[in-house]
């Protein structure tokens, strides 16, 4: 009987090598056979799975989303209760910080997506689409809390989402090139949400 493959899985292992392979060397020097040798299958395995290498990377790109989010709920459901928002907050900005090896190679990955977008359209496109859904959901878990009256009076949950993640993206970049200590960067990251929230 034939073996049966999970190409669900198959697909996320090839993933992770592209991944594993972006956060060590960028993209721009990255090949189907790189990615092949590094998820230890055939490159025609590669090119069964993938159609095209932007395929591949697209759904690395989204693959890489969906870990960081099972982090995330992970995380918020281990305390055995509802999260409240600014514990969603914290949870989900602390994740983007790299304060270990695993976020810092998801930070190393965005930026070898990043410096591709530069240069390919459709790259940027995919990536243009994730910031605005990251503020819109801030936006939203705020406007929450401001309705229950969590928030410093006259706060706009739109602006205030656009300054978190502002902070986090510039405080991400700092550690990477050793201007910021982790634990510094995770304070500063409290220090803001001290003086947002009320309670």
């Amino acid at each position: 009987m034939p073996k049966r493959v999970d190409v669900d899985a198959r697909r996320r292992e090839i993933a992770d090598a592209l991944l594993r392979l972006a956060a060590t060397e960028g993209l721009e020097s990255v090949s189907l056979r790189h990615v092949a040798a590094e998820a230890g299958v055939s490159m025609g395995a590669v090119q069964h799975y993938f159609r095209t290498k932007d395929d591949m990377l697209r759904f690395a790109l989204e693959h890489q989303a969906r870990r960081r989010e099972q982090r995330i709920v992970a995380r918020l459901t281990a305390a055995g209760r509802p999260p409240t928002v600014r514990e969603i907050i914290r949870t989900s900005l602390l994740e983007v910080l790299p304060t270990d090896d695993e976020s810092r190679a998801d930070w190393l990955v965005g930026i070898a997506f990043f410096i591709r977008a530069m240069r390919d359209p459709a790259m940027a496109e995919v990536l243009a689409e994730g910031v605005p859904q990251v503020v819109g959901f801030f936006t939203e878990q705020l406007g929450a809390a401001q309705a229950d009256g969590l928030l410093a009076p006259g706060v706009d949950p739109y602006q205030e989402a656009v300054l978190l993640w502002s902070a986090v993206d510039s405080q991400a970049t700092a550690i990477v090139l050793g201007e910021r200590d982790p634990g510094d960067a995770v304070a500063t990251v409290d220090y803001y949400l001290d003086r947002l929230f009320v309670i």
